[in-house]
């Protein structure tokens, strides 16, 4: 098993995208049907789902444990804020997510094959042509997150599922931003010993090199079905990597060379974009992959072959002189001598190796994925804008309960209604595509959105009410039993709490999902910028302070407007002996 550090350990053989056994924890995530477990890690777990229409998808939810780390939930983040910059073939997209539900989810487009790792494990190393058609596929994407400003980070065989031989980039989970901060703090690392590359284990600079890297270590194992940089403990395979020690044994010499150029412990002597695709070329061709690497990158380090490589092979064939270009078998790399001995296959001059540019198909693409992105992924919370409303409602319920009841149902319906027209729009570009004609059809369905978002409003407001009103009278005994000598109902701080208690129901409680995005949608709206949500977050304390003050310096009886009296009988007051 894989070791990994700082909290998402996943075994070598995850993801099973053959479909284990159902979760039993879950029936249903969100609005997805649970089928199948996919994988696990040690924050998260993957399983096969269904959606509304039917179509699978991946969905990728925090474990219970970690569900509310703020940690754990910003990694989930920043996962969805990346695949959401992210157009590619070769990406798995993403379709849904909800960071706020008490299990935070992701969904994916699924991906029907094995992991990278899962198919050498079963099958073996890859054949040159697979190797080829691996190799290029997964430069293309690389290549193409580069573009959007990201680094994966994390390349690993176990981050690279295999549809039809075609490679599919997964797990942006650790993805960097690369005009954001350093993610990692001082002394830490996330991501798996043998596959981070030298400068994550040592504090340095995340570049684009650092994904070239990543992919050369994937190659290596594709092409050996051996880590590259052995087993062992952390601190031994760590050491290998920063000292550049790969163990490329059984690698076709034709590639060898660049493969042991990009996995150059200094990130500036790696080949760049253009330099692996056009080595991938000439591999493909045939050629030495040496005539487009770099010159400081040419030659692989020279270390003494064992002698158990002459004694368990024959001779070699008779030497032919090589070209400007071509590697000698000094030049090809030999294994360091902290591997135990294995045979070492001869090395030959790369012209006599048969070329593998008839025998490759072209790369097969695959079909894009989803048409039109969620507008709302990776928008701003406005989670300070909200805070403040919550304490606003709490404050503004002691002096006019329900003038705050009627606003919050009002609120509701406008949020429901809010995001079933943006969702259904999403659902409807998803399928067929971006028109003309969405304005039009998307106003067309705010009437019967708007019925559906009373209906639903009303139903769920129940339950919040119901606890609102048990927290009144909760808090109203404990006072009374405290010293007041009356349970006295309409009193600014049982209102308070009842509130308080109330509006987290709604926002946290059944149904409320709907609630929750189009209340964020409607904030973005009115708050287009930063500093007009600072802006409206202070005025909305600013009027809680105020309801406070006339609560507690007043007489202490609220305003039952519409009502024109007390809804709460004289019983109400109900002395305490």
């Amino acid at each position: 098993m894989t070791t990994e550090l700082l909290g998402d350990p996943q075994p070598p053989d995850e993801p099973d995208h053959g479909g284990g056994p159902a979760h039993a924890e879950y029936e249903r995530i969100g609005p997805y049907r649970v089928l199948a477990q996919l994988g696990e890690g040690g924050m998260g777990v993957v399983h096969l789902a269904l959606d509304r229409r039917g179509k699978a998808v991946a969905v990728k939810v925090l474990r219970e444990h970690v569900a509310h780390d703020a940690e754990a939930r910003k990694r989930l983040s920043r996962e969805v804020e990346t695949l959401s910059r992210v157009r590619s073939s070769r990406i798995a997209p993403i379709l849904d997510a909800d960071l706020n539900a008490a299990q935070p989810y992701v969904v994916t487009r699924y991906v029907p094959g094995p992991s990278l790792d899962q198919q050498v494990k079963e099958n073996g190393p890859l054949s040159p042509e697979e190797m080829l058609r691996v190799g290029r596929g997964l430069a293309e994407a690389i290549r193409e997150v580069h573009a959007t400003g990201v680094i994966h980070r994390d390349l690993k065989p176990g981050n690279v599922l295999l549809l039809d031989g075609e490679p599919i980039l997964i797990d942006f989970g650790i993805a960097h931003v690369a005009e954001a901060s350093r993610m990692t703090m001082t002394g830490l690392v996330m991501g798996t010993p043998g596959y981070l590359s030298p400068e994550i284990v040592e504090g340095g600079d995340v570049t684009a090199a650092t994904d070239w890297w990543g992919w050369a270590a994937t190659l290596a194992f594709a092409a050996t079905g051996r880590a590259p940089f052995g087993a062992g403990g952390m601190e031994a395979v760590l050491a290998r990597v920063c000292r550049g020690d790969a163990d490329l044994r059984g690698v076709d010499p034709n590639l060898a060379p660049l493969l042991y150029a990009a996995l150059s412990p200094t990130s500036d002597q790696r080949p760049d974009a253009g330099e692996v695709i056009g080595a991938l070329e000439r591999y493909a061709a045939g050629r030495p992959v040496t005539e487009v690497l770099p010159s400081r990158a040419r030659v692989a380090p020279t270390r003494q072959a064992p002698a158990f490589a002459s004694q368990q092979h024959p001779p070699a064939p008779r030497p032919v002189a090589p070209t400007a270009h071509q590697p000698t078998p000094a030049q090809l790399p030999s294994p360091p001598s902290n591997y135990p001995p294995q045979p070492y296959p001869q090395q030959v001059p790369s012209r006599q190796v048969a070329p593998v540019a008839r025998q490759v198909a072209p790369p097969q693409y695959l079909p894009e994925g989803p048409r039109e992105v969620d507008p709302r992924i990776g928008k701003p919370m406005r989670t300070p804008v909200l805070a403040a409303a919550l304490a606003c409602a709490t404050a503004v319920a002691t002096v006019a309960p329900f003038v705050v009841l009627i606003i919050a149902l009002i609120w509701g319906v406008a949020a429901r209604t809010a995001d079933r027209t943006v969702t259904g729009t999403v659902l409807r570009r998803h399928t067929k595509g971006r028109r003309s004609s969405d304005g039009a059809m998307a106003a067309a369905s705010v009437p019967g959105h708007f019925l559906v978002s009373i209906v639903t409003t009303v139903i769920g407001s129940l339950f919040p009410l119901l606890v609102a009103v048990s927290a009144v009278v909760a808090t109203a005994v404990a006072l009374a039993f405290g010293g007041s000598g009356a349970v006295r109902l309409e009193g600014p701080i049982p209102l308070a709490v009842g509130a308080f208690v109330g509006s987290l129901m709604a926002w946290w409680g059944p149904s409320s999902q709907s609630l929750r995005r189009g209340s964020r949608s409607l904030v973005r709206g009115v708050t287009p910028n930063d500093s007009v949500a600072w802006g409206v977050a202070a005025f909305l304390i600013v009027v809680a302070c105020v309801a406070a003050f006339q609560a507690f310096a007043g007489d202490g009886s609220p305003s039952w407007w519409p009502l024109t009296s007390s809804p709460l009988p004289d019983s109400a007051r109900i002395p305490v002996r």
